[in-house]
C-alpha cells in the first residue's frame, strides 16, 4: 500500500463495506454465505496484491455488517435498546445479552477475516467494541491509533457492526455505517482524507419511488431518494437502506463519493476497487 503524497499528507483511504445482507442470510439467525465471503476476499486480495493489482494500490479500509448474527441477537435480546433495569432504563438488555451481542458480531467476523487470510490479505482486525464509545446511541470517539498504525504498516485494517459502550444509556448498537462516519471524522483530524466509499450489497444501487435504480444521488437533491429509501428486507437494528443512504449523504458532505453497488455479481467488487465502471448508484457531494 502506498504512504505519503509527494506533498508529504498521508494518501487518502479508500472505505468498503460489505453488507450483512450480503454476507449472512438475513432471514435465517446465524447463518452466513461462506461461498460469497470467499469469493468477496478473493477479490479483495487480488486488488491489493495480486498481479493485476492497481499500483499504487488502494489504501483500504474494510468493513463489513453483521448481517443475521449481530443483528438477530441484539433483537431477540433488546440490546439496541441499551442496558435495562439497574442502568435507570425500563427497557433493553442485561449485561448478558451485550457479551452476547458482542460475541456474535465477532462469530461472523472471524470468519470474514479467515477468509482474506485464506486469500492470501493481511487483515487486522479492529473491534468497534474496544476502540468507539457512544453517547446516546452515537459515536462520539475512536481511537484511531492502532488503526492507521495497522495501515501505514501495510496491513488491512477490518471493523464491522459491533455493540459498544455508552456514556448515557450503557450500550448501543454501532452500524459499520456509524463506524465510517466516526472513523471519516477521526482521519479528518489527523489529515487523512477519504477519497471514496463503496458500500457492496445484495442489491444493484438505491431504488427511486418508480422502483428503478437510481443512477446517481446528489447531496443537494437527495429528498426523493431517501423517501424511497425503505429498511432492510429482514431483522436489522440499525435502518437498512436508508441508513446506508444517510451515512453515503454524510460523507458527501465532507466531498467524498460513494457508490452503492451488488456485491453478488462475481467481479464487481474488484471492478469497483480498481475504479473501473460499475452499475449502481453513485452518491455525489453537490451538481457539477
Amino acid at each position: 500500500m502506498s504512504g505519503p503524497s509527494r506533498s508529504g499528507a498521508p494518501d487518502p483511504v479508500v472505505l468498503l463495506k460489505l453488507g450483512g445482507g450480503l454476507i449472512t442470510d438475513k432471514g435465517c439467525p446465524d447463518t452466513a454465505r461462506p461461498e460469497v465471503i470467499r469469493r468477496l476476499a478473493g477479490e479483495i486480495a487480488a486488488t491489493l496484491r495480486g498481479p493485476d493489482a492497481p499500483r499504487p494500490a488502494p489504501r483500504l479500509i474494510l468493513g463489513h455488517g453483521s448481517g443475521s448474527f449481530g443483528h438477530a441477537a441484539a433483537a431477540r435480546l433488546g440490546v439496541h435498546e441499551g442496558l435495562g433495569p439497574g442502568s435507570g432504563r425500563e427497557a433493553g438488555a442485561g449485561p448478558a445479552g451485550v457479551s452476547r451481542v458482542q460475541e456474535r458480531a465477532a462469530a461472523l467476523h472471524r470468519q470474514v477475516v479467515e477468509a482474506l487470510l485464506a486469500e492470501g490479505a493481511t487483515p487486522f482486525s479492529v473491534a468497534p467494541s474496544s476502540a468507539l464509545v457512544a453517547a446516546g446511541g452515537r459515536p462520539v470517539r475512536f481511537e484511531a491509533e492502532p488503526l492507521l498504525l495497522a495501515l501505514e504498516t501495510g496491513l488491512l485494517p477490518v471493523v464491522y457492526g459491533d455493540v459498544v459502550m455508552d456514556r448515557e444509556q450503557g450500550c448501543a448498537i454501532a452500524s459499520t455505517e456509524a463506524v465510517f462516519l466516526a472513523l471519516a471524522e477521526e482521519l479528518g483530524r489527523r489529515g487523512v482524507g477519504v477519497a471514496r466509499a463503496l458500500w457492496a450489497g445484495a442489491t444493484d444501487g438505491l431504488l427511486g419511488p418508480d422502483g428503478r435504480r437510481l443512477d446517481e444521488v446528489r447531496l443537494d437533491a437527495a429528498g426523493e431518494a431517501l423517501a424511497a429509501a425503505g429498511a432492510a428486507a429482514a431483522t436489522d437494528v440499525t435502518g437498512g437502506m436508508r441508513l446506508r443512504l444517510e451515512a453515503a449523504l454524510k460523507l458527501a458532505r465532507r466531498g467524498v463519493p460513494s457508490l452503492v453497488f451488488d456485491g453478488s455479481v462475481p467481479g464487481r467488487l474488484a471492478a469497483a476497487l480498481r475504479g473501473e465502471p460499475v452499475p449502481g448508484t453513485r452518491v455525489l457531494p453537490r451538481a457539477p
